[in-house]
């Protein structure tokens, strides 16, 4: 099961430069602009939270290349995101025991 799980994500991270060939935007990732151009307005929390600058800007870090920023990216992201799962996993178990211990 783990090997599985280490072999999907690595394909998953090997395939994170694919979205450099397409020359539609990736979700999520549009400027104020476009919201006020498909929406006709721009909502709420984009006016608001619109100027928060990510930890890896533009998938990159200064002194590596664009395709090893995307790759550095894809790992961080991937790292964050299991270590955020586990803690959550691990709270989650530790509530459900505590609770079998008070019945």
């Amino acid at each position: 099961m783990k090997q599985r799980l280490i072999l999907v994500i690595s394909l998953l991270a090997a395939a994170v430069p694919l979205g450099i060939l397409s020359d539609a935007s990736a979700w999520g990732e549009w400027e104020k602009d476009y919201y006020k151009k498909i929406l006709g307005f721009v909502p709420e929390g984009m006016r608001h939270f619109g100027g928060i600058d990510a930890p890896l800007s533009d998938y990159g870090v200064s002194g590596l290349g664009q395709t090893a920023g995307y790759y550095l990216s894809a790992i961080v992201g991937t790292v964050a995101v299991f270590a955020m799962m586990m803690l959550i996993g691990r709270w989650m178990l530790r509530k459900e025991r505590r609770n079998d211990v008070e019945r």
